[in-house]
Order: C-alpha cells, then sequence, then structure tokens
C-alpha cells in the first residue's frame, strides 16, 4: 500500500498503552457522583455491621467450643498422602490469586492499547471489572496482614498442644499468624467479587471458597474460627470496594433503596469476537 492519506496518524503503541493506564487509575480515584450513594453508603454499613457482629459471636463460640476439638481429628502436619490436598490449597493462596489477576489487568491493557473504538470500549469494561475483582483481594490480603501482626494467635499446635487461646500479639512470624486465614480471606474475597459481578457464578464460587477453607483445616494450617474470620474479613472488604466502584457508577449501579446491582457487562460472544479481532490485520 502506498500514498498519502489526510488521515491523521494515530498516536503510538506507547502513548496508547499510557492512556490506557492513567484512565483505569484516573477512574478509580475520581470524585463519588453517583446520587444514591449516600444511600448505599448506609445500606453497606448496616450490612457490615450485621456480618461483623455475627462473625463475631460465631468466632467467640468456635473458639471455646469447637477448635480444640477439630484439630484434634485432623490428620497430623505433613501426613504424605495429603499432597493432592497441599495443591488444591495452592489456589486460594492470595500472591497466586493476585498475580492471576494482576496478569489478566496487564494483558486487557496490552490488548486494549491497539485497539480503537467499540472493541476498546468493551475491553475496558471487562477491564474494570477485573479491577474490581484484583481490588477486593487486595484490600482484603493488606487487612488481613494487619490484623495477623495485631492478633498473634497460634497456630494449630503451635507450643507442642492443642491450644486454641495461644496468642502472642505483635509476634510478627508466620508461626503466630493464624487468625484470620489469608487462604479464606482471598478466597471469599473472590468469591463475594465475581458473584457480585456475575450472579449466576455464585454457587460455584462459594463452592470452590469453601474447599479452599477446608484444605486449610485439613492441613492444620488454622483452626475454624480462623478460617470463619477469614470469610468474614474477605466478604466485607469486598464489599467496601463494590461501594467504591458504584459510587463512582463503575461495574455497578444503585437503586433507589441503596442496593447496588451489577450494570450490563460484555457478554462472552462479544468478547470472544474483540479477542479474534486483537490479532487481525
Amino acid at each position: 500500500m502506498s500514498g498519502t492519506t489526510s488521515i491523521a496518524p494515530r498516536a503510538s503503541y506507547p502513548v496508547q498503552l499510557l492512556a490506557v493506564g492513567g484512565r483505569a487509575l484516573a477512574q478509580l480515584v475520581r470524585t463519588p457522583s453517583h446520587s444514591r450513594r449516600a444511600a448505599a453508603a448506609r445500606k453497606l454499613a448496616r450490612h457490615s455491621l450485621w456480618l461483623s457482629a455475627a462473625g463475631a459471636a460465631l468466632i467467640i463460640v468456635l473458639m471455646v467450643a469447637f477448635d480444640r476439638t477439630e484439630i484434634q481429628l485432623m490428620p497430623a502436619r505433613g501426613t504424605p498422602a495429603l499432597w493432592p490436598i497441599r495443591i488444591l490449597t495452592d489456589f486460594g493462596k492470595d500472591e497466586n490469586v493476585l498475580s492471576v489477576l494482576g496478569a489478566a489487568l496487564i494483558v486487557v491493557a496490552l490488548i486494549a492499547a491497539g485497539m480503537h473504538g467499540t472493541s476498546r470500549a468493551l475491553l475496558l469494561g471487562f477491564g474494570t471489572r477485573l479491577q474490581y475483582l484484583f481490588l477486593s483481594v487486595a484490600l482484603s490480603t493488606f487487612v488481613t496482614d494487619i490484623l495477623k501482626y495485631l492478633i498473634g494467635r497460634g497456630r494449630p499446635f503451635v507450643g507442642g498442644e492443642a491450644d486454641p487461646f495461644n496468642f502472642i500479639p505483635l509476634e510478627g512470624t508466620g508461626a503466630y499468624a493464624s487468625l484470620p486465614s489469608g487462604h479464606a480471606v482471598a478466597a471469599f474475597a473472590l468469591a463475594f467479587a465475581v458473584s457480585a459481578l456475575w450472579p449466576r457464578l455464585r454457587v460455584f464460587m462459594f463452592t470452590y471458597a469453601i474447599v479452599i477453607v477446608l484444605t486449610r483445616l485439613v492441613l492444620l494450617a488454622h483452626h475454624p474460627s480462623d478460617v470463619t474470620a477469614g470469610a468474614l474479613v474477605g466478604m466485607v472488604c469486598a464489599m467496601a470496594v463494590r461501594y467504591w466502584f458504584a459510587a463512582r457508577r463503575l461495574a455497578f449501579a444503585i437503586r433507589a433503596d441503596g442496593t447496588i446491582v451489577p450494570l450490563p457487562g460484555p457478554l462472552p460472544g462479544r468478547l470472544k469476537k474483540v479477542a479474534r479481532g486483537a490479532s487481525a490485520p
């Protein structure tokens, strides 16, 4: 193809990539604009308080009445036959979950930078939803690391006996980082976030989260109260991030009563078409 053209040249790919990244960050920190965000904030506060109160009561009951019994029923730590469980549990490790979501965000940005018009808009809409998933898990993990350090609960049998009340606050080592369970936090934050965006996946995602917490119990990495606390922290943090997005009209809408609902997103068929178009000449 030769000759001149009157069409202005498009910006270079690096410039487009910087623009995509800048837009993705800017939308997260812009001033909230949704007129119903106050109602949503009140509903979030009520639900968070209710969940926290019920969760705290359950955690105390488990500590007093069940933790010691449950860990004594589990197979010994290091049992060779548990190798499949050790593999399965890594699917809920916060570093692994964040790595996968972070890599997906990078891929979306790299592809979107080479697109224009509707195709880019569709892919960036999916990218916004990936941002929600990533930040839900990231915030939950950050809060969890602080709580682990402050609480300093010993893992099962640390100290040589099944003592659910083995606490050394501010101890800061892995042996005293049992409460809350990081795997449970990541799994339930991800389960809630995915379900908030795509409600039809709710059963699958919460089944995944429950399987992850069961692996932590079988491997004697945590007490039952630890994984319960992790589930609570993960869901409350994902709820808070959902409100942040809804208040900025990102991926979610707010109804008149303050209920946050997902906005219609890119359909799988249209995303596949976009993906095919990304490699087209």
